[in-house]
């Protein structure tokens, strides 16, 4: 039988997933020797930021759904927050007590980055629901037990709030458990949503066009995805043409808005009559609506939210790690609009300068193992240095800059 329904992986192989993984974890530094995961809350901090918790909210409903399934079966319930701190745990008394050996209590942060490949951890990192099973464990204290794990979103505004999960042995290997993960956390999305619907007792405001809140996804796309929300609970996502999304990541880029001249310098590499940028943007603006792209000067009317200006705002926190979370690869990776290759540039070399600066071994393993770094020596003898004269990976590391010596000459 297949693991929780999951794919089937090559016999005796490893899947992708796990795969990279023990990589995060290996650069981070874990020991597979290590027995126990660390205590980051300790037990006056986990009682205050348990209760000021969204999910403490529908913790008593996780528990009595998914936690008694636990208590029936010999396995463990237990909800994170979305740093993988586990704020509750519950389930079979005998099976808790041997969770406590590795560590698996409330407290105790289970990052695949401090704790070693697991299920909540990895969860957290590919923001999906996931497996672990057996001896897929990073740390070999932990390979006895198997795991699923899926995360829980606001219902509302989609921010990953926490992580739901059930740890057990042989016996929870069955698809209906990930099945039932699955279940719970949406059952948990839907009641955050009827909490909020019910809290809110005051009349709606009026609507307001000048309310508009616009969301620009480019980063790894060749197509921006495009979100308008008016303010008064209508939102729609658009996905656009490439060249629309040239367009629209220039216009983005530009709050004071662009002469035709200007948007044209940055949209051709050669010149092309004004007849053909008027076109595009008519076309534009009847995908948009009339009241979101203006003209004289050309701009969008409505408060912009980029994912590219998610992660520049947090290089300039000095937030390295989260910047490198958002980062989902170069904005339009095929585009060879000027404008957008020198905004793609400027993104990706301040991203890329700070991983070095950082010294974080897995920050920058995690740019290395990507498709757009894999072959940027500068960053592989980065992390060697960073990784030290003792690390698993560095064999790995050391095979990578040596192809590269051999490609480059």
């Amino acid at each position: 039988m297949t693991p929780f329904g999951q794919e089937n992986p090559i016999e005796d192989g490893m899947r992708t997933q796990v795969a990279e993984s023990w990589h995060r974890s290996a650069a981070a530094g874990v020991s597979v020797d290590e027995v126990e995961a660390p205590i980051t809350l300790t037990s006056d901090l986990l009682r205050d930021h348990r209760e000021a918790h969204p999910l403490a909210q529908v913790f008593p409903l996780l528990d009595d759904v998914l936690g008694q399934a636990a208590r029936d079966c010999d396995a463990i319930m237990a909800v994170s927050d979305a740093s993988a701190q586990l704020l509750w745990v519950s389930g079979n008394p005998q099976a808790l007590r041997r969770a406590e050996r590795i560590g698996f209590v409330e407290g105790a942060n289970w990052d695949e980055r401090l704790a070693g490949t697991n299920a909540p951890g990895m969860a957290l990192t590919l923001d999906a629901p996931v497996n672990v099973v057996g001896s897929e464990h990073f740390r070999s204290s932990v390979q006895r037990w198997s795991c699923a794990a899926s995360p829980i979103h606001d219902p509302n505004t989609g921010e990953l709030l926490g992580v739901l999960d059930i740890t057990g042995g042989e016996e929870i290997v069955v698809p209906q458990t990930m099945a039932m993960v699955r279940a719970a956390a949406r059952m948990a999305e839907t009641e955050l949503g009827m909490r909020k619907l019910a809290a809110s007792t005051m009349p709606p405001e009026p609507r307001r066009t000048s309310g508009l809140r616009v969301g620009v996804e480019c980063l790894g796309r060749n197509d921006a995805l495009v979100t308008v929300d008016d303010g008064g609970g209508h939102r729609s996502t658009l996905r656009l043409s490439p060249r629309h999304s040239e367009i629209v990541l220039l216009l983005a880029s530009a709050p004071r808005g662009l002469s035709g001249d200007e948007l044209a310098v940055l949209l051709y590499e050669e010149d092309l009559p004004v007849s053909t940028l008027r076109a595009e943007l008519n076309r534009l603006r009847n995908l948009l609506g009339e009241e979101l792209l203006a003209s004289r000067p050309y701009r969008l009317v409505a408060e912009i939210a980029g994912d590219w200006v998610a992660v520049e705002a947090r290089l300039a926190a000095g937030d390295v790690a989260g910047a490198m979370r958002r980062y989902r690869g170069p904005l339009l990776p095929r585009s060879t609009a000027p404008g957008v290759i020198r905004l793609r540039d400027a993104v990706a070399t301040s991203l890329r300068r700070s991983l070095i600066g950082s010294g974080v071994a897995d920050l920058m393993s995690s740019w290395t193992r990507s498709s757009w770094g894999s072959d940027d020596y500068e960053m592989w003898t980065a992390q060697r240095a960073a990784v030290g004269p003792g690390s698993p990976l560095l064999p790995l590391i050391q095979g990578q800059i040596e192809r590269l010596d051999r490609e480059l000459g």
